[in-house]
């Protein structure tokens, strides 16, 4: 018997939103800092023998690992939660994600310890990447099957606003201690604040999801005993294409995020000799801006569809990669945040409707598990390597236009994907678990 639609009361759907909101906030804040602090500060504090760009790379490597981990733990967390609940999972990731950011903010450095430095780094962002590959799925999903087919791409939405939430929150806290700190100061204990601040966002995280009441679909499929015992496997099995076309949606989204956010912080240092406040503080605008145009795109997917929406987003990206560098490159403090601002935006018209487009693809049984390998798994060829392929394309060159073809073929692969995406907007997920 395939589940039927029931969508929670609007009070308590604008409460699953809110608390998946904040939960999905803090989490990605812990997660996006360490792609800050390799920028700025790992390369020096834990690679400090190799040449400044090398060092960058080495630091992005440990920041590369934590997406090796997350397939891992959407596999994991999306099993259990499609046999015992999403919100059980969801409390679980938070911990975890909160532990491992606070340690991080702990860790000697390789001066102090040597090469046990970074070793430790390394174990830690693993358990990071494991952290947040459990919660993208739990979070969309709750929401998703709190509201209706009519809005879903609204609601669904805010767990993804929540993204751009935490990498705000993460520019801001590095920003304000950049701003109120000597380089020395910051290098030598400044930037251990934000990590350690963690430990207050992950109490409030955690008071705010006791809140929340498990998702009316799931608690439908689990009375009625439609688990499967290897959910997973089962996704595998019965829905390869929508893994596939799922996966090549999130290539330019993925890609094109990491170098907008992470590898610009490089670019612009680095190679434009501008300073670290310039570059965090154009992050800050373009996350605040996308933060808005997130839900606002969510919804346009709610009246014209996923597909043209998502297709947009991916031909816009491929096509700024190019002005984007242009702008760069002219070092002007205003060019670099329109840069940012007009990038991170076209982003958001992939990324507004991402959540409800890849839970649409999968039945309510292995959902959890289908959309976490969707997702988690081109995170390891697109956003963990993004930032490592593109410092390794401007050693090589020299020059930026490669970097911008890199971001303009993921661009063209995502656009094909929503191409030949079925058009789910609309439908109900007892129409979908009966297909």
């Amino acid at each position: 018997m395939a589940a039927q639609e029931t969508a929670g009361s609007p009070r308590t759907l604008r409460k699953v939103v809110f608390a998946s909101l904040i939960g999905t906030t803090i989490e990605w804040y812990d997660f996006f800092l360490y792609g800050a602090a390799a920028a700025l500060v790992f390369n020096r504090q834990f690679f400090p023998e190799a040449d400044p760009l090398v060092g960058t790379m080495l630091a992005f490597a440990t920041y590369a690992l934590g997406f090796v981990a997350r397939p891992l733990g959407g596999l994991v967390f999306g099993h259990y939660g499609d046999r015992i609940g999403r919100k059980k999972l969801l409390m679980a990731s938070l911990v975890l994600m909160g532990v491992s950011t606070v340690l991080i903010g702990c860790l000697p450095t390789y001066a102090q310890v040597g090469v046990l430095a970074p070793l430790m780094l390394v174990v830690l962002r693993l358990l990071q990447g494991f952290a947040v590959g459990g919660e993208w799925g739990g979070a969309v999903l709750i929401v998703a099957e709190h509201g209706d087919a009519a809005r879903r791409g609204f609601w669904a939405s805010w767990p993804q606003a929540g993204v751009a939430a935490g990498n705000l929150l993460a520019a801001a806290v590095l920003a304000i201690m950049v701003a109120v700190q000597s380089e020395a100061d910051f290098l030598a204990w400044g930037w251990r604040i934000p990590f350690l601040l963690s430990v207050v966002l992950i109490v409030v995280g955690w008071w705010v999801r006791t809140t929340v009441e498990e998702s009316p679909a799931f608690a439908e499929v689990r009375e009625d005993r439609q688990t499967h015992r290897l959910p997973a496997m089962e996704a595998l099995r019965t829905r390869p294409r929508s893994l596939l076309i799922g996966g090549g949606l999130r290539i330019a989204e993925n890609i094109s995020y990491y170098v907008i956010t992470a590898f610009s912080i490089t670019y612009i240092t680095e190679v434009e000799g501008l300073s670290r406040q310039i570059a965090l503080n154009a992050v800050l605008i373009g996350s605040a801006v996308q933060f808005v145009c997130i839900p606002l795109f969510g919804a346009l997917s709610d009246r014209i569809g996923r597909r043209p929406v998502y297709a947009i987003g991916a031909l816009g990206t491929g096509v700024w990669a190019f002005a984007f560098f242009g702008l760069l490159d002219t070092g002007a403090t205003s060019a670099v945040i329109v840069a940012i601002v007009v990038g991170l935006v076209l982003h958001a018209a992939m990324y507004g409707p991402q959540a409800a487009f890849l839970a649409e693809m999968f039945p309510t049984p292995i959902r959890y598990s289908g959309v976490s390998l969707a997702y988690q798994l081109t995170s390891i060829v697109a956003g963990s390597l993004a930032p490592i392929i593109a410092i390794a394309l401007l050693r090589e060159t020299g020059s930026a236009h490669a970097v911008a073809m890199y971001v303009a073929i993921a661009a063209a692969i995502s656009l094909v994907a929503a191409l030949f995406a079925r058009e789910t907007r609309g439908k109900t997920f007892a129409e979908i678990d009966a297909q």
